[in-house]
């Protein structure tokens, strides 16, 4: 295997799903199969091993959703492998959720070898083309004083930064800068909507809007757009009847997880 190989885990409670896109896999160039995983824990501790580029992580799974495996696997921060949602789940709550989660692409079960190989080779040209960027791109004065600060800077194409320091006392956190703020939404009732979240218990839209004394529909504004900003995750609870019910948590600071 070369320094340029791409390293894929395939995920799925189907083996026979398992073997037959592990042989996908293996048969697209540039790719190499690293391992498969039955169930979600398992895509979850393979990740946290180290060594996989890229997952393909079926949402259906015996234990854990994949929507869980997603947020589990953002807690990684840099070390995160990529994931590309290979499901037959096409409800609109779970395709959003998955893609709230900031995956490289979504394909609807079931399809063809070809099909497949094509969303590798789109996504191994624009992983190309963002550790080109990475690497040439000059700095703004901006980026090279946050880096000074903080150690870190803003890749474009990759996922924004948390806005609020989970790690930080609730009356430290701060929201976005008005500046940024989409047009209808409020510098002060942001900051009320961070003060409420947290990041290791979930909160529903209903429990949110009760909390801050704000409308649901108000609630969900500003949840969307702390979900665009990459501020929170999603994840889900099920009950006995209809859909899940559609929870929010801060994301955890970069380096929380130590494993």
């Amino acid at each position: 295997m070369t320094d340029e190989t791409i390293r894929v885990l395939v995920v799925d409670d189907d083996p026979g799903a398992r073997s037959l896109h592990g042989r996908f896999v293996s048969g697209t160039p540039g790719f190499s199969l690293a391992g498969t995983a039955g169930t979600g824990d398992a895509a979850v501790l393979r990740g946290r091993r180290g060594g996989i580029d890229l997952i393909l992580l079926d949402m259906r799974l015996p234990d854990i959703s994949g929507v869980e495996v997603l947020h589990r696997l953002r807690t990684l921060g840099a070390r995160s492998p990529d994931v590309l949602v290979i499901s037959s789940s096409r409800d609109q709550v779970t395709v959003r959720q998955a893609l709230a989660a900031h995956v490289v692409g979504y394909l609807v079960k079931p399809f063809t070898q070809e099909a497949l190989r094509e969303r590798l080779r789109v996504y191994r040209a624009e992983r190309r083309a963002r550790e080109r960027n990475e690497r040439d791109r000059p700095l703004a004065q901006g980026e090279i004083d946050r880096l000074l600060s903080t150690g870190r800077i803003r890749v474009p194409g990759a996922p924004p930064r948390p806005v609020p320091r989970p790690s930080a006392p609730a009356a430290e956190r701060s929201a976005p800068h008005p500046s940024r703020l989409p047009k209808g939404l409020s510098e002060v009732t942001l900051a009320r909507i961070v003060e409420a979240l947290d990041p290791v218990a979930p909160l529903s839209a209903a429990e949110l809007s009760e909390r801050c004394s704000v409308s649901r529909a108000t609630a969900r504004r500003y949840l969307d757009h702390l979900v665009a900003e990459g501020a929170i995750d999603l994840a889900h609870r099920y009950g006995r009847r209809g859909r899940p019910e559609v929870l929010y948590r801060l994301v955890p600071s970069p380096g929380a997880d130590q494993e």
